[in-house]
């Protein structure tokens, strides 16, 4: 099988995020398997313009960040005629491809999530409004169309949008058990608190530090940890200076994988504040380093996070209930034993190797039953 994929970008791509962790993970192991996977993404400078990746992934890199979706219609046009794909995949990702109104081929799509009224918090006015009225358009061109979507909260998301039930194909996020420790380690000698992920505005970063300088004093020697980049960086570092605890919030950067797992491993507890999320990949990674997360109760986190086994949940925006939340965690051994524990039997849950089996699955039904339509 030939599988051509759209996305916004690739894995090498200094934008990548979940999304596209999400797309390697398991479209590489469906390369693996023998099966042929083109990848059409944006060019970014350095980039080839066409490269096997490592991991078995043909990309193809057209247009820039920016006008990517105008190239795309075009573009596919010409691949289709070199490669000849039985099905094509369609990342939704923000701004959509509208891939219905050209694709002629079996067409299904991959969706995280709509990120709704929440743009409006990480961009202005005019492309938050772009974004919103984009989403607003999908119901109508994609209605038809099948979509694979990565928690529960999505799938009852495109329903409440339109979409039929049996359109929705529910494919968790997973790990590669291979990769992390699948163990509780050795943790840091004084309370470590670890953001992991982008550090976007939208993720809502600064509610961890209004939360923990509420409880500075009550843990002297506790510091927080934000693995990662984002361009959020500086906005946050002047509030840390403002709460006065700018000498014990640290910033790491970006991180190799190994460094990835060592600072999870050592964190006494991961903390998300995202207002949204289409499942939450971090949090099944700092669970399998066997550290709980805390987590915002909203959509795809309240999926990813098992409230009381792999860590708790607090209710968005309230930055008391945040506090609270993790000065129990951090103040009481027993309780951060049970859920280090319970994180581990939770993160077995979810593999990649089980989500590309479904993925490729559902790509197999799509094509025969397209071909038994004809």
């Amino acid at each position: 099988m030939t599988i051509l994929v759209i996305n916004w970008q690739d894995k090498s791509n200094p934008f990548a995020g979940g999304a596209e962790t999400h797309l390697h993970e398991i479209f590489s192991r469906i390369a693996r398997r023998g099966h042929r996977v083109v990848l059409l993404a944006c060019a970014y400078p350095g980039a080839q313009a066409e490269q096997l990746l490592d991991d078995g992934i043909y990309v193809v890199r057209r247009g820039s960040r920016a006008l990517f979706n105008f190239v795309v219609p075009s573009t596919y046009r010409q691949l289709r005629r070199r490669f000849e794909p039985d099905i094509v995949v369609d990342d939704l990702n923000k701004i959509p491809f509208w891939t219905p109104l050209y694709v002629r081929e079996p067409l299904l799509c991959i969706a995280h999530h709509f990120f709704g009224r929440s743009i409006f918090r990480e961009v202005d006015l005019l492309r938050g409004g772009y974004v919103y009225l984009a989403e607003q358009l999908v119901p109508c061109i994609y209605r038809r169309q099948h979509v694979a979507v990565v928690s529960e909260s999505t799938r009852r998301e495109f329903i409440a949008r339109g979409f039929r039930p049996e359109q929705l194909h529910v494919i968790h996020n997973g790990i590669d058990h291979r990769t992390f420790p699948m163990a509780v380690g050795s943790k840091s000698l004084h309370p470590m608190i670890t953001y992991f992920g982008r550090i976007k505005r939208y993720k809502c970063p600064d509610h961890l530090l209004e939360a923990f300088a509420r409880i500075a004093d009550q843990f002297p020697t506790a510091e927080i940890f934000f693995v990662g980049d984002g361009d959020y960086i500086p906005s946050l570092q002047r509030q840390a200076t403002e709460l006065g605890i700018a000498s014990r919030v640290h910033w790491t950067g970006r991180v190799s994988e190994e460094e990835k797992i060592a600072y999870l491993s050592r964190s006494w507890c991961v903390v998300n504040t995202s207002m949204k999320e289409g499942w939450g990949i971090t949090t099944i990674e700092a669970n399998a380093c066997g550290t709980a997360v805390i987590a915002a109760d909203v959509p795809g986190l309240r999926d990813a996070v098992a409230d009381g086994v792999s860590g708790l949940l607090y209710r968005f925006g309230d930055i008391e209930a945040l506090s609270k939340a993790i000065a129990l965690v951090i103040g009481d051994p027993a309780l951060r034993e049970k859920l280090s524990s319970g994180a581990i039997e939770w993160a077995r849950q979810f593999s990649w190797d089980t989500s590309a089996e479904q993925m490729l699955a559902l790509c197999q039904q799509i094509t025969e039953a397209s071909r038994t339509s004809r």
